[in-house]
């Protein structure tokens, strides 16, 4: 079926093409993207599908400039500080001197590297040493002793008995409550141990953990003129059982101050440690210690020893001081955790007096 031509002729707008079709090579458009819109030119592969709404054009956005951020610092609660040092804040300056003291004023470090190998006056024999390890590994320690009523008596008058020791080679005299006089004859070469009974510290009577106080123990010996130089006696305290047939502060639980070399000894076979000048003959001397409660609840009893000349205070040292581990033993027994008996040592030829009577000392402990 065909439609009759119309040939009523149609003006062309000027707006677009007329409703006819004109000839192609009047009207083909000009190679190339419109005039004007070459920024825009689509990129060689366009993205397809829903992204294509979505995704923007390469490169930077047109008339980026017009968009940098103004100088300065962003807006907001951050401020920029003002050129130059922060203004002084008036606070006042750490008193350092007062969190840390002068030391100065502290006491002397432990004496670690003063320990002797062998004493520079009189040395006791190896064979007796390890006769002496051997009875110790032999007779441990014994805890605290209930005492009887009389010897309870005798500690509170002083009235102490001194116990002669296995190859002891002298006199022992009783000269009154609290007073003994000691005579050791020549040829006495055997090392000894003079001790107390009772135990001048009892552990259930004078534990500062029973009761809450502190307690001292002390007692002096006067070595006679007479007496040969250097001046054989030994002033110390142990726990029981201790080797009798050896000086004080020689094996555990004991310590002692040597007169022939001055030196001290803490469960120490050998030379002791440099403590004090070596004893005179007619000079007295006398030694302590000190038992106070501990310091915080659930702490160890604190002990100090102390040493006095003629009657004049001399040294002291704390029984739980830092010491080198790789030479000195444990204190063991020496805490205030075990009786501990007065032990005076001898060796070799001396006389002296040991004195308990706290009115006949020459030194007042406070």
């Amino acid at each position: 079926m065909s439609y009759p031509v119309q040939h009523q002729h149609q003006q062309q707008s000027s707006y677009g093409p007329s409703l006819g079709a004109p000839p192609q090579q009047q009207y083909a458009p000009p190679s190339g993207p419109p005039p004007g819109q070459q920024q825009f030119a689509p990129p060689s592969n366009p993205p397809t599908g829903q992204d294509l709404q979505y995704a923007p054009p390469p490169g930077a956005p047109p008339s980026a400039g017009q968009y940098a951020p103004p100088p300065g610092p962003p807006p907001g609660d951050y401020t920029a500080p003002p050129p130059g040092p922060p203004p002084d804040d008036k606070k006042p300056q750490h008193d350092w001197e007062t969190a840390v003291p002068d030391t100065s004023l502290f006491p002397p470090p432990p004496a670690f590297f003063q320990g002797w190998d062998r004493s520079p006056a009189n040395n006791a024999s190896l064979e007796m040493s390890k006769l002496g390890k051997e009875y110790c590994d032999g007779n441990p320690l014994v805890g605290p002793v209930a005492l009887d009523p009389v010897s309870v008596e005798a500690l509170k008058a002083n009235n102490y008995r001194l116990m002669q020791p296995w190859g002891f080679n002298g006199e022992l005299s009783w000269r009154g409550v609290g007073l003994w006089e000691v005579h050791a004859r020549q040829g006495s070469e055997n090392d000894t141990s003079i001790l107390t009974y009772p135990p001048m510290y009892a552990e259930t009577l004078h534990s500062p953990l029973r009761t809450g106080q502190k307690h001292t123990i002390y007692y002096e010996v006067n070595v006679e003129r007479s007496s040969p130089s250097p001046v054989c006696v030994a002033l110390g305290f142990t726990a029981l059982p201790y080797p009798n047939f050896r000086c004080p502060g020689w094996h555990r639980g004991s310590l002692g101050v040597h007169g022939d070399d001055g030196h001290r000894f803490i469960n120490d076979t050998w030379g002791g440690l440099t403590f004090t000048q070596p004893f005179v003959p007619g000079e007295t001397y006398g030694i302590g210690m000190v038992f106070e409660p501990p310091k915080f609840q659930g702490g160890r009893i604190e002990v100090k020893c102390f040493f006095t000349r003629n009657g004049q205070f001399d040294q002291e040292w704390d029984i739980h001081e830092e010491q080198d581990s790789n030479v000195h033993l444990p204190v063991t027994g020496l805490e205030g955790y075990h009786d501990l008996a007065g032990a005076v040592g001898t060796f070799e030829k001396v006389g002296f007096e040991v004195v308990f009577d706290p009115a006949r000392w020459k030194y007042q402990p406070l």
